[in-house]
C-alpha cells in the first residue's frame, strides 16, 4: 500500500474494497478471502480483518462461516450504485474526429474483451434486464509519457457484436457507428477513486493512489444507452477543463497533454 495517504493501511484497503463493492465487482463471485486479499495488498491478515470489520459495520457485506463474504445490496447504509447522472454532460460534436486524433497520438492495449452477463449495477445503467449479455472490455491507453487510463466498457450484445481483434484495430465508438449506432448524447460523472492492486499495476502507480474516475453513459438518437464507460485516469497525465459562460450551455474539454484532447474512448 502507498504511504502518501495519511490513513492507516486497513482504512486504505477499506476504501478500495468499498469502491469495488459499489462498482459490483464482487456480485457474482463474492469478496476474496482474507489470505487472497492479504497477498493482493501485501499486508498481514489482521489488517485485512480490520478492513472487513469496517465493511460489515457499514452494512456493505455479510460474512458467514463456510459461505464466504458477499455484498449486501439494498441494506441500510449501502451506497447507491454509481449510475451516471446529469452532473456533467459532454457534447458529441466532433466525436469521430476526436477519436481519430486520439488514436493517432496514443496507443491502446486490450487487456480483455469477453461476453458476460450484465451485473445489476451495469444493467440498471444500460436500462436492460440483469443478466443480459454484454460485451465487457478492459483497455489501457498510454501516451509517450506512459500509461494514462484504465478503461472498462460495457456494450449490450444487441447493440453491437465485435471481437477483441476488432477493438485492437479500431476505437470502440467507431465500431458502434459501423454497427449502425447514431449517437445522440452522453452523460458523464466525475469523481475520485483509489487504485487497487490490478489498476495500480497497469497504470504504474502505488496501490491506494488517488485517481480521477469518469463514468460515462453514451446514448443513441432514440435515447437508448449503447455504452457504459468506467475510466480511471492518472491525475498527473489527465486534466478535465470546463469553460463556463454567463449564459448558454457549458462546454467541456478533456486535456491529456498540451496537444492532445479526448472526450471519448
Amino acid at each position: 500500500m502507498g504511504t502518501s495517504l495519511p490513513l492507516p493501511k486497513y482504512h486504505q484497503i477499506y476504501l478500495v474494497l468499498r469502491e469495488q463493492l459499489q462498482e459490483g465487482r464482487f456480485d457474482q463471485d463474492g469478496v476474496p478471502g482474507e489470505h487472497a486479499l492479504a497477498d493482493q495488498f501485501d499486508v498481514a491478515r489482521i489488517t485485512i480483518r480490520k478492513a472487513m470489520e469496517m465493511l460489515v459495520a457499514d452494512g456493505l457485506v455479510s460474512r458467514r462461516p463456510g459461505l464466504g463474504t458477499w455484498p449486501l445490496r439494498g441494506a441500510p447504509g449501502t451506497p447507491a450504485a454509481p449510475a451516471p447522472t446529469a452532473q456533467q454532460k459532454a457534447h458529441l460534436t466532433g466525436l469521430l474526429e476526436n477519436i481519430v486524433n486520439m488514436g493517432l497520438r496514443t496507443s491502446v492495449q486490450v487487456l480483455d474483451s469477453t461476453l458476460v452477463f450484465a451485473p445489476p449495477a451495469v444493467a440498471e445503467a444500460l436500462r436492460i434486464p440483469s443478466g443480459t449479455p454484454v460485451h465487457k472490455s478492459l483497455r489501457v491507453r498510454s501516451t509517450e509519457a506512459g500509461p494514462l487510463s484504465h478503461i472498462t466498457t460495457y456494450v449490450p450484445q444487441s447493440v453491437a457484436d465485435f471481437t477483441r481483434e476488432d477493438l485492437e484495430r479500431e476505437p470502440l465508438l467507431m465500431l458502434l457507428e459501423a454497427a449502425g449506432v447514431e449517437f445522440g448524447g452522453a452523460t458523464q460523472t466525475i469523481s475520485a477513486r483509489l487504485a487497487d492492486a490490478q489498476v495500480a499495476r497497469h497504470l504504474d502507480v502505488a496501490v491506494g493512489s488517488a485517481l480521477l474516475a469518469v463514468t460515462r453513459l453514451v446514448r443513441d438518437v432514440d435515447d437508448r444507452p449503447v455504452q457504459l464507460l468506467q475510466g480511471l485516469y492518472r491525475p498527473d497525465r489527465y486534466q478535465y477543463q470546463l469553460q463556463l459562460s454567463r449564459v448558454g450551455s457549458i462546454d467541456a474539454k478533456v486535456w491529456v497533454s498540451e496537444e492532445l484532447s479526448a472526450q471519448f474512448h
